[in-house]
């Protein structure tokens, strides 16, 4: 703000007025962004889950035994049949590729987050800082924000909320990542496998999806006709990360009811009663 003086007191005043106002409006908003921050661009700190994940190993790992004898068995039984023989040489390089990703799941889960971690970072840091704040750039923003600030803050916190829930779940996921892999190499749990690390797949790369959501959002700005109406566009920017992941969830929901895994043990339950 320039200098004040008795030439241009009124001039100072009113900008003085309008920056206390932005003050007061951003201070809400500033520690929900700060988390906001957080839990997109940095990595999921799995390490909490480091002593689950190891018992998980040791359980699955007392399946290679058995796995092993299945298939020599299959490879003793299958003679003189080429076919046969082909089949049960794959299920063996299958088992020894999913005992390496299956011990090795830990390290490439966290690689896998690193990365996906960085590529946020690098598309949310493309967000200019002032998207996210309210600004006094014209009497139409500040208007509009003093009168969308309370939806905006909701808004805001509605995203945290989501955000929080997929990191924990993410944090779990290391877990069911080890378990995804082994089902997904034993041809009568495959279905139940890729079920597993599809889903783990979509909310790791949500935070990459909502920073592409969130930039475009951004660069509304830059025309003249949402100039004006900033805050509109912030408010619709996170609704729309808001509702994709709604939409997800229930897209989850209903594609995990409708699998062939859950259809499988539904046949099975009515049968049986």
């Amino acid at each position: 703000m320039s200098s004040c003086g008795i030439t241009n007191l009124g001039t100072c005043l009113v900008e003085g007025l309008f920056n206390f106002i932005i003050y007061l409006l951003n201070l809400p908003v500033k520690p929900l962004l700060a988390m906001i921050n957080n839990l997109m661009i940095e990595p999921v700190n799995i390490q909490i889950f480091a002593s689950t994940w190891a018992i998980i190993i040791y359980m699955l790992s007392l399946f290679y035994g058995i796995l092993l004898l299945i298939v020599g068995f299959r490879f003793l039984i299958s003679g003189y049949s080429p076919e046969q023989r082909e089949k049960a040489k794959k299920s063996l390089m299958n088992i020894f590729l999913m005992m390496v990703l299956v011990q090795t799941s830990f390290f490439l889960y966290e690689l896998i987050l690193q990365v996906v971690a960085s590529m946020t970072a690098v598309i949310y840091g493309s967000i200019p800082n002032s998207f996210f704040l309210a600004t006094s750039e014209g009497f139409a923003n500040i208007g509009l924000e003093l009168v969308l600030i309370i939806p905006y803050v909701i808004t805001l916190v509605v995203t945290v909320i989501f955000l929080a829930l997929r990191y924990i779940c993410v944090g779990m996921g290391v877990i069911f990542f080890a378990i995804g892999i082994f089902m997904y190499f034993i041809e009568p749990l495959e279905a139940y496998g890729k079920l597993i690390l599809n889903y783990l797949g979509v909310l790791i790369a949500l935070p990459f999806v909502y920073s592409i959501i969130l930039l475009a959002s951004s660069k509304f700005l830059e025309t003249k006709t949402f100039s004006s109406m900033k805050i509109i566009v912030m408010i619709g920017g996170f609704s729309l990360v808001n509702l994709l992941t709604l939409f997800l969830v229930i897209f989850v929901i209903f594609k995990a009811a409708n699998s062939k895994p859950v259809k499988q043990i539904t046949t099975v339950i009515n049968a049986g009663g």
